[in-house]
């Protein structure tokens, strides 16, 4: 039985399963206009008020955990997450986006993509490890935006953490389906059901759907026990990658690297901002960290040692591809097994396309963990129904969230193909990246009732500097790939942001037991390369992410302004001190 340390125990044991008001609406609307505009006039108070203080540390790692009644068991260690790192990570990017760049985009310089895009996400692991070590929640990067930024930034971070899990499940899933139909050595497509729906959604894939319900079962029964199976599939897997590197660097065919690089430069960055999807699940990490038994130990060597294994893997993978096919005759659906069957190696197809769904699969019951932890943290601020918060007694896993995700990504990917949702899962991701990389600074250089006015000001000049010469930068790569002029410009703005930032702005905050080495440098670098990354992508997807961050922002302003356990407790707050003020003044009397 999960533990149910910390909270009232003045309270009757409530049932898990149940469907009251107060689960799902938990304040109520607003009973006049005036209600209304005081809580919209709140939002910039308390984006400002909630700039980093330790009580917010405190709320968020044991106030909030309350909202779940019992808590998640503490039994994971660093070889655990290590494995759980592997499981999240290595899947659908590499199995299936590999082809499609190294054949739409980079060709065989695919694997410098692998290693921008790579440095970037271990750039934005340096800041996720501090912040995880810091405050072990299940929230991951919302909850360290909420601490830093406030309940609006988080807010929008949450919407597009939900549209990431979403729809990355959807993604894997749906190349599921794909290996699958290259293991039972069928046609492309032929397990999907062909419909005169517009191009891009007219394949219906129920066999996604399946192994979507599957692994969040899974999910659902026992952390301890999906770290196990987790630990087993990833093993397997490993041993088909290391298959897969030698083999195809057995059979490699140098003349394949020529022309190296023939979509130039910018189709190397297009690449890797769409690989950069191959990398995104390393903040299921982070968001085991309430499970996790010493996290300022295990989260750290976790999270670093497993996203620079894995950056190598890719790398030698995607070059081991290029040198056995010239990139025109990549397959764009299953490459890997694709190749080896061109270069006369039919058994060795079969091996990757199992490799490939055991990684996929692992990527899928990872997922579900780490997303559905997201999701109730999200709960727990009541931004969505507090049911979705609560985990069950006996399995000590939060199964209403855990159904959430599962059933929101099944309807997606029955519908949806891959190439419409990678792109806009890596806009998503990308921008939370960054807002992480920004809330760090904000941790690091600004203490509310400590840093100075002075320092606060510089401070903010220095950060709107780091960020619009970042923004600056990503533009005139896209406007002028191969110019350089206004590089002059905006690069010497960010050094000497950074630069500045490190010489005339003191740190008001150390990190208790691991921190980012080299602040500013490193969080402004990552900063810059998540920005760059973005702008590398096609105008579409912003236009995706544009009317999904505007449904979120309706969402807020009319349900999730009002709604959030701040704003709850804050009123309530004010509340008692005006029944308070009354009662002493009947005391006193006239």
């Amino acid at each position: 039985m999960a533990s149910t340390k910390g909270l009232d125990d003045h309270e009757p044991q409530k049932t898990y399963w149940r469907w009251s008001k107060q689960d799902f609406l938990p304040e109520e609307s607003f009973q006049s206009w005036n209600n209304y505009v005081y809580a919209l006039s709140q939002t910039w108070l308390r984006f400002m008020d909630r700039l980093q203080s330790r009580s917010d540390d405190e709320t968020e790692t044991r106030e909030l955990k309350k909202q779940s009644e019992n808590e998640m068991k503490k039994c994971l260690n660093w070889w655990d997450l290590m494995w759980f790192g592997f499981g999240a990570v290595i899947g659908a990017g590499i199995f299936v986006l590999t082809g499609q760049e190294a054949h739409n985009h980079a060709g065989a310089a695919i694997v410098l993509s692998y290693i921008a895009s790579g440095i970037s996400a271990m750039l934005s692991v340096f800041c996720y490890t501090e912040f995880a070590v810091e405050v072990p929640s299940a929230g991951g990067s919302f909850a360290y935006l909420r601490i830093e930024l406030g309940d609006f930034v988080a807010f929008i971070a949450a919407g597009n953490i939900l549209l990431e899990c979403i729809l990355g499940g959807a993604a894997v899933s749906r190349s599921w389906t794909s290996y699958f139909t290259s293991l039972l050595n069928r046609p492309k497509d032929s397990l999907r059901i062909k419909t005169h729906l517009k191009d891009g959604y007219n394949l219906l894939d129920p066999i996604a759907v399946a192994v979507l319900v599957i692994s969040g079962l899974i999910a659902m029964i026992s952390t301890r026990k999906t770290s196990l199976l987790n630990w087993i599939a990833s093993a397997i897997n490993t041993v088909v990658i290391i298959f897969v590197i030698i083999a195809g660097f057995s059979h490699a065919n140098t003349s394949n690297l020529t022309p190296f690089l023939p979509y130039g430069a910018k189709g190397v960055f297009q690449a890797a901002a769409i690989l950069y999807f191959a990398y995104g699940g390393f903040d299921s990490i982070a968001t085991m960290a309430e499970e996790t038994k010493n996290p300022p130990k295990d989260i750290p060597i976790a999270l670093v040692g497993s996203m620079s294994v894995i950056t190598v893997i890719y790398c030698l993978m995607a070059l081991s591809l290029s040198m056995m096919q010239k990139y025109t005759e990549i397959d764009t659906g299953a490459a890997f097994s694709v190749a080896f069957q061109k270069v006369g190696m039919n058994w060795a197809k079969y091996v990757v396309a199992f490799g490939a769904l055991k990684g996929m699969t692992t990527v899928l019951l990872v997922g579900r963990l780490g997303q559905a932890r997201y999701i109730a943290h999200i709960a727990r601020s009541h931004m969505i129904p507090p049911w979705f918060a609560l985990v069950h007694p006996k399995t000590g896993t939060p199964i209403n969230a855990t159904l959430l995700i599962t059933i929101s990504s099944a309807f997606i990917a029955f519908f949806t193909s891959l190439d419409v949702l990678s792109s806009l899962i890596s806009v998503s991701t990308l921008f939370i990246f960054m807002m992480i990389s920004i809330a760090l600074l904000v941790r690091r250089y600004y203490v509310r009732d400590v840093t100075t006015r002075e320092n606060q000001l510089k401070f903010v000049v220095f950060l709107i500097l780091i960020v619009g010469s970042s923004i600056g930068i990503s533009a005139y790569w896209g406007l002028r790939p191969n110019g350089w002029i206004g590089y002059t410009i905006t690069v010497p703005v960010w050094f000497f942001a950074t630069l500045g930032m490190s010489l005339f702005v003191s740190q008001q905050r150390k990190p208790r037991f691991w921190g980012v080495p080299l602040v500013p440098w490193l969080p402004s670098m990552s900063i810059a390369t998540n920005v760059f990354l973005m702008g590398s992508l096609e105008y579409e997807a912003f236009i995706r992410f544009g009317i999904c961050t505007l449904v979120m922002l309706i969402y807020y302003v009319f349900f999730g302004l009002h709604s959030t356990y701040d704003m709850a407790h804050q009123q309530e707050k004010v509340q008692n001190i005006k029944v308070n003020h009354i009662e002493t003044a009947k005391i006193e009397g006239p």
